[in-house]
């Protein structure tokens, strides 16, 4: 073999092992991140067996004297320290923290009186229930006055109710009740009446149709939700990678596949953000190999109370997962968005919150969380 073949195949091999190397690289380039081990947050790893301690007695405590055992802190004594059954019963009982829903509300509700001829039993209330809770797309509801609280509930057994009344909301994001919906809400709030044996004191339904109207007209005008795309700059992310850099924010598992949300300050309210990418990703059977470009970060403002500030958190989430993630910040058709186009974002939204407050459907309210659901 001559010289020239020798230098030609030697050329020839490092080129083919510089195609190897780059399309590896490319392909690495390419992968999705995947989310990193996490290290231990306490300690060394008690995993290892050098540093395993079997339990047992210690071999200086029978050393001790007499003496000392006598001095040593039992705690309190059982005799001096007791509570009274009694006390225990009288002693005050924390608040829960899920907030109590408020029952029908003449602002958002359609309410009508129905006024028994005879005190009525909780349990026979609750047999004449109608089988929904709903008209058409509207919530629909009935609560009995009761006699021992003298307030208005949801009948429950044992209670005795002196009067009921039956409601149904006005609006909602399906839109303003309707004339379809008011006879359905007539039909079931009659039968109710008939078998508790009271008599039915309904509204003009015309009127309430139009108020259905103009409170939809207003909620319609008044309904923000706002929703930002985090699209990733080169590599792709993975489920996994996702959900790490999130829960760094404090983001857990929402309900459904590819959805994360932040939790409220309170229980049991909505909450502050939600972050959402492809559900097809999120159910894959290797989630580390599904490839997510972008994601959505969005807020439901008439959900949120203004008190927590969830437009300034959504800003400090979307640039500290831009950070950590290598993402760029768009709108929802993918374009780029400046820092300066957020601050009117912030003022529109003290606006709307001036105009719900306005309106007694402050944001984050209970009424308002019904109105705009």
């Amino acid at each position: 073999m001559s010289t020239l073949q020798v230098s030609l195949a030697i050329i020839g091999g490092l080129v083919l092992a510089l195609i190897v190397a780059y399309n590896a690289w490319t392909s690495h380039r390419n992968a999705p991140r995947r989310a990193s081990p996490e290290e231990p947050e306490h300690g060394p790893d008690r995993s290892d067996p050098a540093l395993r301690q079997e339990p047992g007695f210690d071999a200086g405590a029978s050393q001790l004297t007499a003496a000392e055992l006598e001095s040593l802190d039992r705690g309190p004594d059982p005799s001096v320290h007791t509570v009274d059954v009694l006390d225990s019963l009288q002693m005050p009982v924390p608040p829960m923290s899920l907030e109590r829903r408020p029952g029908l509300d003449p602002l958002i509700d359609v309410i009508a009186t129905l006024q028994p001829e005879l005190i009525v039993s909780g349990d026979a209330a609750l047999a004449a229930m109608p089988p929904t809770r709903r008209a058409g797309s509207k919530p629909f509801a009935i609560e009995g006055y009761n006699e021992a609280t003298q307030q208005w509930e949801t009948p429950s057994p044992g209670q005795r109710y002196q009067s009921f009344q039956a409601g149904v909301q006005l609006a909602n994001r399906m839109g303003a009740l309707n004339e379809i919906e008011c006879s359905e809400f007539v039909m079931k709030a009659q039968s109710f009446a008939d078998a508790v044996n009271a008599a039915p004191d309904f509204p003009d339904m015309l009127q309430e149709v139009a108020r259905a109207r103009e409170l939809d007209q207003f909620a319609s005008d008044h309904d923000a939700q706002l929703a930002f795309m985090l699209r990733a700059r080169q590599a792709a992310w993975s489920p996994g990678y996702i959900h790490q850099n999130a829960a760094r924010l404090g983001f857990v598992a929402g309900a459904m596949p590819g959805r994360l949300v932040l939790p409220a300050a309170s229980v049991g309210l909505p909450p502050l953000l939600t972050l959402g990418y492809d559900t097809q990703a999120a159910l894959a059977e290797d989630p580390d190999q599904s490839a997510i470009r972008d994601v959505t970060l969005s807020l439901d403002v008439p959900q949120v109370h203004r008190g927590e500030q969830p437009f300034t958190r959504l800003r400090e989430v979307a640039t500290a997962l831009c950070q950590a993630m290598d993402g760029v910040l768009c709108d929802q058709n993918g374009h780029p968005l400046p820092a300066m186009a957020m601050d009117p974002i912030a003022g529109d939204l003290e606006l709307l919150y001036d105009q719900l407050d306005g309106r007694e459907l402050s944001a984050g309210s209970v009424l308002a969380r019904r109105l705009f659901s």
